[in-house]
């Protein structure tokens, strides 16, 4: 796992993580941030208990947090810090998941028929909502 942080000020601002790097239940992202993602390598045969998720309160003020998540092809990622810097340039593969927390990102497509799996921080009100171009 490569955790990439800013600069400026030495806030975590994006995660790139390897599917190789995938072994038992890792928590990927910090307990604080709003996105949480945790990987899992599971054995044949195992199970969970039932459950549902209990809705909880959460701040007024939050930033769409993203992540991408390879799962054919290949991706450029190029990341941003908190001052709008090139900080990292990597390319994840299938299996490869980038994360960003805060701080800036784009993503260039390295190969015809390439595909992710994006996820982000709703509710979606839309691009003006949503983004401040760098």
């Amino acid at each position: 796992m490569q955790l990439i942080k800013s600069k400026v000020d030495g806030s975590l601002l994006h995660i790139i993580n390897r599917k190789e790097e995938i072994t038992a239940r890792t928590n990927v992202c910090p307990d604080d941030e709003f996105l949480q993602l945790a990987t899992m390598r599971m054995p044949l045969g195992m199970t969970f208990k039932p459950h549902k998720h209990i809705y909880k309160d959460g701040p007024k003020e939050v930033i769409a947090q993203e992540s991408w998540i390879v799962i054919q092809g290949k991706v450029k990622v190029i990341l941003y810090d908190i001052d709008d810097t090139i900080i990292r340039e990597d390319v994840i593969f299938p299996g490869d998941c980038s994360l960003t927390f805060r701080g800036g990102h784009n993503y260039e497509i390295m190969q015809d028929d390439t595909i992710v799996y994006e996820y982000k921080t709703g509710p979606y009100q839309g691009i003006e909502m949503d983004k401040d171009f760098i």
